[in-house]
């Protein structure tokens, strides 16, 4: 379609410049504009000339217009180059609480074999082994909580006992059961004593690590 309109614009023009060569011829020959008129009238001199210019500009517009699109075709033909692939979250840093909750929890493993007795699967043990393991649990763990805490009963009476829940009491420190019904205080039977501590020593470790936590056991291999 593009060819097209170009041939048509280069035959108007060609046309009209024919059609101008003896008005052209006959305007070198005389000085006066009244000479002319036999051979063209100046109207149809200021057409031709229009048209001519015209053309001109026409086939200028479809010279400059025909290359941005086959520049623009050219950059469609070209594949798509694919996205970077964005980078990998880093691992969250294990921070100094975290460490120190895992040493107590290797305490308790070296002291009662507490992470053994419970990741162990003791189904395939009879009840006497299982009550000789807790024996050893019990008194390992016993004895890391009371090396690192103060634990004491947040009740002292015996379990069983009529006690009165107070006005005002610390929500963590009572789970009330059973009908509840109006306000504080209550009256009720002691199920569980709980427990509370007041001071806790757990050791500071040196944590230099930024992405694990320390290792709750280590691996133990017997060389040959």
């Amino acid at each position: 379609m593009k060819a097209v309109s170009i041939i048509a614009v280069l035959l108007g023009l060609a046309a009209n410049a024919f059609a101008l060569l003896p008005a052209a011829g006959a305007y070198q020959h005389v000085l006066s504009f009244d000479a002319l008129l036999p051979l063209a009238s100046a109207y149809q001199f200021d057409v031709l000339c229009a048209a001519l210019v015209l053309g001109l500009v026409a086939l200028i517009s479809i010279a400059v217009t025909r290359r941005p699109k086959r520049e623009a075709g050219r950059a469609a033909a070209q594949p798509a180059q694919p996205l970077p692939a964005p980078p990998l979250p880093a691992p969250p840093p294990a921070n100094q609480a975290e460490a120190e909750i895992v040493s107590f929890l290797a305490t308790l493993q070296a002291k009662g074999r507490l992470v053994d007795f419970l990741m162990d699967d003791i189904n395939a043990f009879n009840d006497a082994q299982v009550g000789a393991a807790a024996r050893i649990v019990h008194a390992g763990c016993k004895a890391a909580l009371q090396e690192h805490f103060r634990i004491t009963p947040v009740r002292p009476e015996a379990e069983g006992a009529t006690v009165q829940v107070p006005a005002g009491y610390a929500a963590d420190e009572y789970r009330l059961l059973g009908k509840i019904s109006g306000q504080a205080p209550f009256s009720g039977v002691l199920v569980h004593r709980g427990w509370r501590t007041d001071q806790v020593k757990l050791p500071r470790i040196l944590h230099d690590s930024t992405d694990r936590l320390p290792t709750i056991a280590p691996v133990e291999v017997e060389l040959k």
